[in-house]
Formats: structure tokens, sequence, C-alpha cells
């Protein structure tokens, strides 16, 4: 790991691990409640080069409805078609669970870089934030996919390893950031999620993110060849707003 790398992880750990501090009097505003009764809000997420993609669909017990996703030694997601002000609304709540995770899976390797579930928050690339060689990068990139790919990501991911620390810097480039919240421990049952996005990207990239970003959901098996299940119940992208006294 780098020595940049290696001091925001430290520090890092020293913001997460401090957890939300109290609030005062506030009441909550709400920009997404995903229920998940339906796939209309979301759009298919594909990466060049990987043409086997993973299965979302709408999976119905009883009265309710749960987003299921499936990947089978593949690699897709579904992200919102709506972005959102992340400083307006930073606070991510779901509920979410895992059917297996990847005996494969390595959070350190390019080869072990899968997930049986994540939330991807994804940051734009801003060329004004952007040094002249970055900038020359994410030209070419456009020139030939037609647009920007992400300037960076969050990446809460349900871990394959147990004792996994709780930040880990993707293996393919330093602009994406792994936070694990799960692990193979609680495989098999429901976990309920609140992150803050905007601490969080302080903590892990040590600067204010963006002011918009999107929501993508991945099962990704492209790298291990393997296969799960996983489900999630519901999604909410929230803020507060203080009120007086």
């Amino acid at each position: 790991m780098v020595p940049l790398a290696a001091a925001l992880v430290v520090t890092a750990f020293a913001l997460l691990a401090a957890g939300d501090p109290p609030l005062p009097a506030a009441e909550k505003k709400v920009f997404l409640r995903e229920e998940f009764d339906g796939l209309e809000r979301w759009k298919p997420l594909t990466f060049p080069g990987i043409e086997r993609h993973s299965r979302y669909s709408i999976e119905e017990k009883g009265k309710k409805r749960y987003l299921r996703a499936e990947s089978d030694a593949s690699a897709s997601g579904i992200v919102l078609r709506e972005t959102f002000p992340v400083h307006e609304y930073p606070r991510v709540g779901w509920r979410w669970k895992a059917g297996k995770v990847y005996e494969k899976g390595d959070a350190r390797t390019r080869k072990g870089d899968d997930y049986p579930i994540r939330l991807y928050v994804i940051f734009p690339y801003d060329p004004e934030r952007a040094g002249f060689g970055e900038r020359m990068r994410y030209g070419a990139a456009r020139l030939l996919y037609g647009e920007y790919p992400p300037g960076s990501a969050l990446n809460y991911i349900w871990a394959n390893r147990k004792g996994e620390v709780r930040v880990i810097p993707n293996a393919f480039t330093a602009k994406a950031m792994m936070i694990v919240l799960q692990g193979p421990e609680d495989v098999g049952s429901w976990q309920v999620e609140t992150v803050d996005i905007v601490r969080d990207y302080r903590a892990v990239f040590g600067e204010d993110p963006p002011a918009t970003a999107g929501i993508a959901i991945m099962n990704d098996s492209d790298n291990t060849g393997e296969s799960s299940v996983s489900h999630i119940d519901y999604l909410e992208i929230s803020g507060i707003t203080l009120t007086e006294p």
C-alpha cells in the first residue's frame, strides 16, 4: 500500500470508529424510500469487456417484496436513475441478506474482488478537481466510452472473509474504497445498515465529497467464477432538518 493510501486508511479507522455524534433536535427528510415494488427507478449498470451479467428481479414472499440479486460468474449492477445532493441527504439506510459468500473472494486482490452484495455510492468525475494527468486519462476514457467514468466511489460491502479490516482500498483503483459492514458470520440473516456517506468520504479520502452522487447495487462474481443470491428489503436516502427549540 502506498504511504498516502495507508495514511488515509489509518485516519478512516479512527473516524469510522468514532460513530455518529449526538444530533440536536431535528426532523428527518427523505429523498428516496425504495420498497422494491418494481425496478422502474433503476437501470442496468454494465462494464466494458464483461459480457456475462448478473440478474436483478423482484421476489415476492407473501405480501412482501424484495430485490433479488443473483450472480453466476457474472458482473453487473443496477443504478438509480436519479442522482441526489449528498450534503443535504447524507444518510443511507437499507436492510440486506447474503445467501452465501465467495470462497475465493479476497478484497485485497483483483482475482478476489467479488462480493455477494454491495451498495455502491458513485461520485461524478470533476475536471476542476483533477490534475493534468488525470484529466488526460479521463478524457481518453470519455472518447472511448462516450462518458466519463466515476470520479470516486464508496463501496459498502458484505465481505467474504472473517476479520476483515474496516476500510480496504480497491484492488483496481485508488479512487474506490471498500467499507466492510458484514461478513461470512452473518450469512443468511437480515442485517440493517445506516451510513453517513459525507462523513465516510471525508474519512477515507481526506476531503469533502462532490456535491452529487448516484447509488448502485451489485452482486458480482466474474473474478471468482462462483455464484450466489442475495436480497435487499428497502433502501432509504435521507437527511435532517434542524428544528427551532
